[in-house]
């Protein structure tokens, strides 16, 4: 029990340790920001320069008194100084223009080219982005199946697509929505070049085809 006790205190302490640094780093940014000295901020907010300057490396902790009036000193409300404390810190993947993966697709063939937009998420993936672009007017293309469903959207040129049996004439702005386990792909070239995007999403997180 005595280890436990330890242990919370332990806890609380980083806990506290962690939202003084937090509210110094976001006072000094409001500070710079307005372009503000510590003496400016000090003296508008009555409190010695030192006890600024400990409380913006995150030395100290503060009241609620001198923090409203270090608020007040910097023309932002007290909530705003605890925001994005305690947030997730996430991981989003970012993939410069031009460098996603090529992959190559069965049946595919030159002037028809698939970039990956994201990767990486597992061994089950929930779902595909693709960069899809064609050149050439000559190529065929064969018929895909696979689980989930695919969403397109044209961003470059004219293409009619098949689903099944209907076919979808696709310009600039157009999206279309489909069962990927129905036969699809490209029937006609209508308008060169040809980019859109292709995205896969799969509800069980499966990709097995």
């Amino acid at each position: 029990m005595a280890n436990v006790r330890k242990a919370t205190a332990a806890t609380k302490g980083e806990a506290a340790a962690s939202l003084e640094r937090h509210l110094g780093l976001a006072i000094r940014e409001q500070r710079l920001k307005n372009h503000l000295t510590i003496a400016d901020v000090a003296n508008l907010a009555d409190i010695s320069r030192g006890m600024l300057s400990r409380i913006e490396n995150g030395q100290t902790s503060t009241s609620l008194d001198s923090l409203s009036r270090i608020a007040g000193a910097l023309g932002v409300s007290i909530s705003s100084l605890f925001r994005g404390f305690d947030a997730p810190v996430g991981g989003a993947q970012l993939v410069k223009s031009g460098e996603g993966m090529e992959v190559v697709r069965r049946g595919t063939k030159q002037g028809h080219t698939y970039h990956l937009l994201a990767y990486g998420q597992g061994p089950k993936k929930h779902f595909e982005p693709f960069l899809i672009s064609m050149d050439d007017e000559s190529e065929t293309f064969p018929t895909f199946e696979h689980p989930g469903i695919e969403f397109i959207y044209m961003l470059e040129g004219g293409i009619e697509y098949r689903h099944g049996q209907h076919t979808y004439e696709l310009a600039p702005g157009d999206a279309l929505t489909f069962r990927g386990e129905v036969p699809h792909g490209p029937e006609r070239l209508l308008k060169l070049p040809i980019r859109f995007l292709s995205v896969i999403y799969y509800p069980d997180a499966s990709t097995d085809e």
